[in-house]
């Protein structure tokens, strides 16, 4: 792995990462070639890493798709530009409130604690996850109480504890150490997106949409949480997706939801009941695509494992993500993106980076970001697949694989820093959302004759009904 990069043409390592996914995903190279694609900006976030370039790649990535889907509308191949900054804005917060104030997205506890033998992460944003930390620290406090009895762990013996307690943790591992480790090794050999194509076809359908907004009329059923999942369905949104996003009765994510559901309609859902399931599997038979971020088999546990999705709609664009991969011993773990950063080296290249004495993460979420945009880039090729074949497909991605996208660019990829915001990055436009008004920062990429934008204002969770709108 090489330790500084070596000197390339202005954006052409954003380029070079968009090419190689855009490839992977069977997109032609030459969208990726100016001047069809364009990215413009200078500077990047404060990091070893080239989290910057990968921002502008993974939300370019998504672009094509929509370019591609236009084009095979009856329009021509319109143009993307990604703006690098604006990219690298979006990958943290796009909403701006105005005279409110969004609530704590993290948990008190949640934080990076120093154990016997190094650091490890426990995550608690979620009520179950803190509790199953409380249990194996056998304390109930704040930081510094939770600190003390850190201390009296070993790292490794803390994460396997609090893990099989239903827990969420993560000891800080170098990247050669995950490497050599058996998920580390497992997560290698897989593709940084995984295709399935359905083997029959679809019934005929009567979607189409206009070449301005080429997903309209899209029915897309959000089955995710924190992060990657909501991120990729507001992509679609942006594009005119219906996206209806189903929550349980009793779940909520306040820190982040007035970020991530403009454009859907959100309602909630008891899987576990007769009358929930019933909702669901009349919602899934008018769907086109699913996204879903439940654990490997839990959606399986409930009845609805991969064949049964398929019987109940034919020729059904199937996303699926989660934290640590698909195959391995880790592949049914809990984990969010600060997690993955500890596990696979990040954190601790950026402590050796800065020569800080504790774990410094990326500058943003951007495993979570980078693994939205490009779930949304497999769901909207889906869409142009089944167009063309009548087939459906199912494909799958992890943070895990897309730490390792981030970690083969290697190191020493320090930028100058990004200009200040300022009003000028704002959309004009004014959002309602339920908690009160807010603008958001304008889209960080400009498709040709194609805007970006949202019909509906970000929602609480549950607040509207579980059927579609038409």
């Amino acid at each position: 792995m090489p330790n500084k990069r070596e000197r390339r043409p202005a954006h052409a390592l954003a380029r070079s990462i968009t090419e190689s996914a855009w490839i992977e995903m069977g997109g032609d190279p030459a969208a990726c070639a100016r001047p069809r694609l364009r990215f413009v900006g200078a500077g990047g976030l404060p990091s070893t890493f080239a989290v910057t370039d990968l921002a502008s790649a993974a939300i370019a990535v998504a672009a094509l798709t929509v370019a591609e889907l236009a084009q095979a509308h009856g329009g021509r191949a319109p143009a993307v530009t990604v703006d690098r900054r604006l990219a690298s804005m979006w990958f943290g917060w796009s909403i701006r409130p105005v005279g409110w104030a969004l609530p704590p997205s993290r948990d008190p506890i949640t934080g990076d604690y120093l154990a016997k033998d190094g650091w490890i992460r426990l995550h608690a944003n979620a009520p179950r996850h803190r509790a199953a930390a409380e249990r194996v620290l056998a304390c109930r406090g704040d930081e510094a109480a939770v600190a003390r009895r850190v201390a009296e762990w070993t790292k490794g013996k803390l994460e396997a504890a609090v893990v099989e307690a239903g827990g969420c943790a993560a000891e800080m591992r170098s990247a050669a150490e995950w490497i050599s480790h058996p998920q580390g090794h497992a997560v290698c050999s897989e593709p940084l997106v995984r295709i399935t194509v359905s083997s029959d076809p679809a019934p005929s359908s009567a979607w189409s949409a206009s070449p301005s907004r080429p997903l309209a009329g899209l029915r897309v059923l959000d089955l995710t949480r924190v992060l990657a999942g909501p991120i990729a369905t507001r992509f679609l949104a942006g594009y005119g997706a219906e996206v209806l996003r189903i929550d349980p009765p009793d779940w909520d994510e306040p820190g982040v939801v007035p970020e991530v559901t403009v454009g859907k309609r959100c309602a909630s859902v008891d899987l576990k009941s007769r009358e929930g399931r019933a909702a669901l599997e009349s919602l899934l038979a008018k769907a086109d695509v699913l996204i879903h971020g439940y654990r490997p088999a839990a959606l399986d546990r409930l009845g609805y494992d991969a064949a049964r999705r398929h019987a109940l709609s034919p020729g059904l664009i199937d996303v699926s993500l989660d934290a640590y991969g698909w195959s391995g011993p880790w592949a049914l773990r809990r984990g969010f993106d600060s997690l993955v950063q500890m596990s696979t080296g990040i954190a601790s290249a950026g402590m050796a980076w800065k020569q800080a004495d504790r774990p410094v993460p990326l500058p943003v979420q951007a495993l979570d970001h980078a693994t939205g945009y490009l779930a949304a880039a497999a769901a909207i090729r889906g869409v142009a697949r089944r167009r063309a074949s009548g087939r459906g497909l199912q494909a799958r991605l992890s943070l895990a694989r897309t730490a390792k996208l981030l970690l083969d660019l290697g190191e020493g990829h320090e930028q100058p820093g990004l200009s200040a915001e300022s009003a000028e990055d704002l959309s004009v436009a004014v959002e309602a959302t339920s908690w009160g008004e807010a603008r958001r920062l304008k889209p960080p990429v400009v498709i040709e004759h194609i805007p970006m934008h949202w019909t509906l204002p970000a929602t609480a969770l549950g607040s509207a009904r579980a059927q579609w709108s038409g």
